[in-house]
């Protein structure tokens, strides 16, 4: 993409911008020249973000309807969207799960990306390029032993970027989902997975960081690919 003004690249708002992914990818995009709004629930660091970066702070929680709404109320006009905010909670088989931690990840991963997206879209397709990142995850498709819920929440995400992009096929408004493997974040943590699985996932999919992750996003939207695998850039493109 290169450098440009941020008159000529347009606004980029990234949720789940207080660290990890949402953070370098928020980094990224300043780098590359947008004016960002950085979202997330944690305003300290949203803060230190903003200081570093010039990426203008919006506190979001996105299961709140109201925050959404104020969310869009602040960013009348954008280009692209990264639905980066997500959840992972317990590690319970299925025959002890809770179902009010599944519901929480369902609420956060899922409804949370579709609110802020239909929020966000009218803005998007008057871009006339608007692009929409949904965050996935591997495990939306590697079922592994007490991570029933957290799969079932990405696997929902994958369905929502999919029918998404069929949808918008002729609005001018490119979807993608990105789809990285096991990452230390906030979010994961390195005991997330039980013992013995993690390391067979890093094994079968190598590993990758935040930043890696961010730069490959900004490719994906570039190149308007359909779906990214990481750290495996294995990549499925958009219907044209």
């Amino acid at each position: 993409m290169g450098r440009g003004s941020q008159a000529t690249r347009g606004i980029a708002v990234v949720t789940g911008a207080s660290s990890g992914i949402g953070a370098a990818t928020a980094r990224r995009l300043v780098a590359e020249g947008f004016e960002v709004v950085a979202a997330a629930r944690r305003r300290d660091r949203l803060d230190a973000l903003s200081a570093e970066t010039g990426a203008r702070a919006v506190t979001l929680d996105v299961t709140s309807p109201d925050s959404v709404a104020a969310l869009a109320a602040e960013v009348p006009e954008a280009r692209i969207l990264v639905n980066n905010a997500g959840m992972a909670l317990g590690l319970d088989p299925v025959a002890e799960a809770d179902p009010d931690e599944w519901r929480t990840m369902y609420e956060v991963n899922v409804i949370g990306a579709l609110r802020v997206t239909q929020a966000l879209l009218p803005a998007l397709v008057r871009s006339g390029a608007g692009h929409v990142v949904v965050m996935g995850s591997t495990a939306g498709r590697i079922v592994y032993e007490g991570g029933a819920g957290y799969a079932a929440a990405k696997h929902g995400a994958a369905v929502l970027a999919e029918t998404l992009r069929l949808e918008l096929l002729r609005s001018g408004v490119h979807v993608v989902e990105v789809i990285p493997g096991p990452i230390e974040t906030p979010a994961q943590g390195p005991t997330s997975l039980l013992p013995g699985i993690r390391e067979a996932i890093h094994d079968r999919l190598g590993t990758a960081t935040p930043a890696e992750i961010s730069e490959l996003i900004v490719a994906a939207v570039k190149e308007r690919q359909g779906q990214v695998f990481c750290p495996q850039a294995t990549v499925r493109r958009t219907y044209e």
